[in-house]
């Protein structure tokens, strides 16, 4: 191994021996010193190189040296550390692992500001600045909190297919492509197959990966493919089953960035707090009366609430109950698909459950019907081709337990709880629908 230590690493104490590798970020060249920041994935450190005391072929290496070459440097901390952020080192060895071939195409250190259309054109380039690596490292951290969590609950990591040989949720925003020279869909969403592990008797699992909708929307909010962190577990008593374990999983992702992002979330100007439990749930119908309070009106019974309706109501729960995180649950049957659960006793509500984050939806669930007999009803009662169904429905026939899930966007949830403008910073290469590449 090149290198031996991370940057946050390096010991502090006078006279230590350090190895470090990273990346030149910024040069400073005075009469008595040569000053150069090299930056890792944990930060950054100053190379003090004091010309009168530098052997001169050091001296000729170090200053060979420019913006963007990548390095390992072996050295020692001084007697006296006199930078602010208390990290330098005194060269002793410099080896260049690669040359830069030039000046770089966008502002990597943030001093004048790129637009964001050639930030994502340089994407690798763009993610070395200290704040686009500050967003994946507290992504990373998210998903360490949650999947902590998840295999305390003893819940199995599964994988579900990504090619579908019908649309996932029978609506056309569906990439389509040929396998073998039948027509295949990328998924919408990997549920259905969740649901058949249960079938299976897997009781409590999750899955991280990809999904696709062709949705020509150009919003700050929206991906053409985006990654979900989903769960289902067995033997539920109803959907607040499902979001217990959604709220208890949110907790452990947020308190995971709390205590070990402090530097990420001060760096990215974030001030973040564990949220408190059990979080508000809002149901339908008193939802439509809260919505005409706050100026809307969808009809009754067949429209839940729009954009700017979530977003106002995330507003009105912040005031009524102080909460950034809040469900809504018991929305209208008729907006949701076949195989969600209606209330036995009032067949015009489902058991379908949103969490909105901040005003913004962060995920979908609640419990899934289980009955086959129930399935079949709804799927013809939706209109929909029983037979293009036969793949998931016919293992109900062989018995369920009852069983629900969830599925949050991992891209979204970063964008949340770091108050970016736009989901695209929050993807490492965001995919839409005029960006393929990088």
């Amino acid at each position: 191994m090149l290198k031996v230590e991370y940057i946050r690493d390096v010991p502090r104490k006078p006279g230590s021996k350090v190895r470090i590798g990273g990346r030149i970020s910024r040069i400073n060249d005075l009469k008595s010193a040569r000053f150069i920041w090299v930056r890792d994935v944990t930060g950054a450190i100053q190379v003090t190189v004091l010309k009168k005391k530098t052997p001169p072929d050091l001296m000729n290496a170090m200053e060979s040296l420019v913006p963007n070459d990548f390095v390992v440097i072996s050295g020692h901390v001084p007697d006296e550390i006199k930078v602010s952020s208390g990290n330098e080192i005194i060269p002793d060895e410099v080896k260049v692992v690669s040359k830069s071939l030039g000046p770089s195409p966008i502002d990597i250190e943030g001093f004048n500001e790129s637009s964001f259309d050639k930030r994502l054109d340089w994407r690798a380039l763009d993610l070395r600045n200290p704040r686009s690596t500050a967003i994946f490292l507290v992504q990373s951290k998210l998903m360490e909190g949650m999947q902590k969590y998840l295999y305390s609950q003893k819940f199995m990591q599964t994988f579900t297919p990504s090619l579908m040989g019908v649309s996932s949720e029978g609506g056309s925003e569906v990439f389509g492509l040929k396998h073998f020279g039948k027509n295949a869909f990328l998924r919408q969403d990997p549920q259905l197959h969740r649901e058949l592990l249960m079938v299976a008797g897997f009781e409590k699992i999750y899955e991280l990966g990809p999904s696709w909708r062709a949705e020509l929307s150009n919003t700050p909010q929206h991906l053409t493919e985006h990654r979900t962190l989903a769960a289902e577990i067995s033997y539920i008593d109803d959907e607040k089953d499902v979001m217990r374990l959604e709220e208890t999983l949110i907790m452990h992702a947020v308190k995971a960035v709390v205590e070990e992002c402090a530097e990420e979330l001060k760096l990215l100007g974030v001030e973040l707090s564990v949220p408190k439990m059990p979080f508000p749930v809002l149901e339908f119908p008193k939802v439509y009366d809260i919505l005409e309070e706050l100026g809307f009106k969808p009809e009754r019974g067949k429209e839940d609430y729009n954009k700017q309706g979530e977003a106002a109501l995330g507003r009105y729960v912040k005031e009524k109950h102080g909460a950034d995180f809040f469900f809504v649950d018991k929305f209208p049957y008729a907006i949701k698909p076949f195989y969600v659960m209606r209330f036995d006793n009032e067949q015009e509500w489902a058991r379908s459950v949103d969490l909105i984050y901040k005003g913004t939806e962060l995920s979908s669930g609640g419990q899934r019907e289980h009955r086959y007999e129930k399935i079949m009803e709804q799927a013809n009662g939706k209109g929909l081709d029983v037979e293009n169904l036969r793949w998931f429905t016919e293992f109900f026939k062989y018995g369920a337990p009852p069983h629900g899930g969830f599925s949050i966007g991992i891209e979204r949830f970063t964008m949340q709880v770091l108050n970016l403008q736009n989901v695209r910073e929050s993807a490492l290469f965001p995919r839409a629908p005029e960006r393929l590449v990088p």
